[in-house]
């Protein structure tokens, strides 16, 4: 990571999300340190593996692949700086 990109953390992946999706709910878990030593893996253990659960209106009628793609869209400039795996739980409110 350089000065102009630091490492992706989960205050900005959260904020990124939250502007992007208006989520009713949202959880970013930075679990990097987790996986030391793996592939994709930095030197500082931060960055590069995230868990993102997320409940947000704009996936009504979405299959669940579609879903992640609106996460992964609103979250790929992020991949380009290095994040490296992200577990995605996808889910949207029933209707009342």
């Amino acid at each position: 990571m350089t000065a102009a990109h630091p490492a992706p953390t989960a205050a900005l992946l959260q904020q990124r999300l939250q502007s992007e999706l208006q989520p009713s709910a949202l959880e970013v878990i930075d679990e990097s340190a987790q996986h030391a030593g793996h592939m994709g893996a930095n030197d500082s253990g931060v960055g590069t593996h995230f868990r993102v659960r997320i409940t947000s209106q704009l996936f009504a009628g979405k299959a669940p692949i579609a879903r992640h793609r609106l996460v992964y869209d609103a979250l790929q400039d992020f991949m380009d700086q290095g994040l490296h795996a992200l577990a995605i739980e996808a889910k949207v409110l029933p209707a009342n």
